[in-house]
């Protein structure tokens, strides 16, 4: 595994301390990050009051009248030298996200924002396929759907994952933000911009491609399904997911489900090892998605 450079680290206000792992994400650098925030949490720093990691950085708040903002600079600093290889394996989640592709609702609402698009004239299935290259919607939703997509951030709004592709970076589906942000997006829209995936967990406004639809909510403070019952928010950082294609009769069958309160994903707990992921990512690839479906 390459070594990655230091850590850049800046104060936010009187509060606050962020610290930039790496200038674009990578497994690597999200696992750093956690492997760092991580540790502050066991240590319990008096203090220091949140802790907030995402994709390849952190934030840190803490109370100046408690500890000193030179004092906390010093420890994540110090903090980062002696993380070393710690944190490179993970016990986690892989979970499988059915998803209507080419849906009608997030068709209707891409119709509404063409003029806000870079092809008016194009769906954006179909400009993502073209700007990755893909001979159709077809390969390209081939290609979103076949590997597995790794939860490196929650947040932005009420349990939204951000997701990164488990592939090797010349194979990563990377499709540009719309060119100015729509004010509306569907509910559990499949999103992509840049190289990360979401769920748009709530309706609301949005900039991201939109791919399809998925029936599983994520986010629900009455936590009526079964894979929901611990906490509203369904994603943890660190879970995997494989996308599944479902046709319109699939959906339908899903969301009655929903409404029962009978729905359930498919959730297989897994080790995760950082170092083979960068080995192999093809077989190691194979073999997470092996024990989803054994």
């Amino acid at each position: 595994m390459s070594a990655l450079p230091p850590a850049r680290y800046t104060f936010g206000g009187d509060e606050h301390v962020f610290v930039e792992i790496a200038e674009e994400m990578s497994l690597p650098a999200f696992f750093k990050g956690m492997a760092i925030t991580g540790e502050l949490q066991r240590r319990r720093v008096p203090g220091i009051t949140e802790i907030c990691p995402a994709n390849a950085s952190y934030l840190v708040r803490f109370d100046p009248d408690v500890i000193a903002p030179d004092a906390v600079m010093a420890l994540l600093r110090e903090m980062e030298g002696s993380v070393g290889s710690a944190g490179l394996e993970l016990q986690t989640r892989i979970v499988e996200i059915p998803v209507l592709y080419n849906d009608p609702w997030t068709n209707e609402t891409q119709m509404r924002f063409r003029d806000r698009h870079q092809e008016p004239n194009s769906t954006d299935l179909e400009y993502a396929a073209r700007v990755n290259g893909h001979p159709s919607v077809d390969a390209f939703v081939q290609a979103h759907s076949s590997a597995p997509w790794f939860v490196s951030m929650v947040g932005f709004v009420a349990g939204l994952p951000f997701l990164f592709q488990m592939v090797e970076r010349p194979q990563q589906l990377e499709v540009p933000k719309y060119l100015r942000p729509r004010t509306d997006t569907p509910k559990l829209t499949i999103g992509h911009g840049g190289c990360f995936s979401c769920i748009y967990s709530v309706r609301g406004a949005g900039g991201y491609q939109m791919f399809g639809i998925t029936p599983a909510p994520i986010f629900d403070p009455e936590q009526k399904l079964p894979y929901l019952k611990d906490m509203m928010v369904f994603f943890r950082l660190g879970d995997i997911v494989k996308w599944k294609p479902v046709t319109r009769e699939e959906y339908d069958r899903d969301v009655a489900a929903v409404e029962a309160g009978t729905f359930d994903l498919r959730i297989r707990p897994v080790s995760f090892s950082l170092q083979q992921f960068l080995d192999d990512p093809a077989a190691y690839n194979a073999a997470l998605l092996k024990q989803l479906y054994h």
